[in-house]
C-alpha cells in the first residue's frame, strides 16, 4: 500500500507496473473510447504505413499511466492531479511495457502541498512510449 500522502518525499519512487498490450486490450479500447482509426484495428491498411503494423492507441499508454498515479495517489489525484507528457514513440500489441514515476518537487501552492513526479511508460527495449510530468495535490 502507498504511503499516506502525508509522509511523502521528493526521491519517492511510484509503484510501477508491467502491462501487455494485447490486441484485444487495443480492439476494447477502440470501443471504449470510439477511436476506430485503421492504424489500431486494420492489420491490412496498418501495414501500408511507416509502422509497417497497427499500433495501441497513444491514448492507452497514457491511461495506464493515470491508472499507476490513481493507485498511488488514491485520494487526491481525482482532486486536482493534472499531466503533461509527449508521446515519443508506438507501442505495438504483443509489446509489455511498464509504467514508472518518481517525485521530484513537493511545494506548496496556495496553501496546499503538491507533488511534482517525472512519469512514464517504457516499451521492453527502455524506450519511452510516453513521458512527462505530472502534479498531486497531497492533501
Amino acid at each position: 500500500m502507498p504511503n499516506s500522502n502525508s509522509q511523502r518525499t521528493v526521491g519517492d519512487t511510484l509503484a510501477g507496473f508491467v502491462r501487455k498490450i494485447t490486441q484485444d486490450r487495443v480492439d476494447a479500447y477502440a470501443i471504449a473510447s470510439g477511436d476506430h482509426n485503421p492504424i489500431h484495428l486494420d492489420e491490412a491498411y496498418a501495414s501500408t504505413t511507416q509502422f509497417g503494423t497497427r499500433i495501441a492507441h497513444g491514448m492507452l499508454s497514457l491511461a495506464l499511466v493515470t491508472e499507476m498515479l490513481a493507485a498511488e495517489f488514491p485520494f487526491t489525484w481525482h482532486d486536482g492531479g493534472k499531466l503533461k507528457v509527449r508521446f515519443s514513440a508506438p507501442v505495438f500489441p504483443g509489446e509489455t511495457v511498464e509504467t514508472y514515476g518518481k517525485i521530484t518537487s513537493i511545494d506548496d501552492e496556495n496553501g496546499r502541498l503538491v507533488a511534482t513526479c517525472t512519469i512514464g511508460c517504457k516499451k521492453p527495449d527502455g524506450t519511452d512510449a510516453v513521458a512527462g510530468r505530472a502534479t498531486v495535490p497531497l492533501e
